[in-house]
């Protein structure tokens, strides 16, 4: 079991992931736009790969070129260091293809 982050715990995981937002109490979400379509499509992939690996899994929403990525630990009911280490990885990763 992931233990839920706290309110200042959230707020200072936030600082360390530009782009990142809360959604609501138990989401997080990045929005990305990559150059083409082909582009978004492979970041999803390997953001899927990411994903497997860490057996935590975002929802993530496709439009064109634009991608959507929210996190929440639904198991827990909130935000755990299982959504701030995936969205970091996520980052690393949009950041490595060039969204904006």
């Amino acid at each position: 079991m992931a233990e839920l982050l706290t309110e200042d715990a959230i707020a200072d995981a936030l600082k360390g992931l530009p782009g990142w937002e809360r959604e609501d109490d138990a989401t997080i979400v990045r929005f990305a736009k990559l150059p083409s379509f082909p582009e978004a499509i492979a970041a999803v992939d390997a953001v899927a790969e990411l994903a497997e690996a860490d057996n935590h899994h975002p929802d993530m929403d496709i439009r064109y070129n634009s991608l959507k990525f929210k996190l929440s630990t639904h198991s827990e009911g909130g935000l755990t260091a299982k959504d701030t280490d995936l969205a970091a990885k996520i980052s690393s990763e949009l950041d490595a293809r060039g969204a904006s």
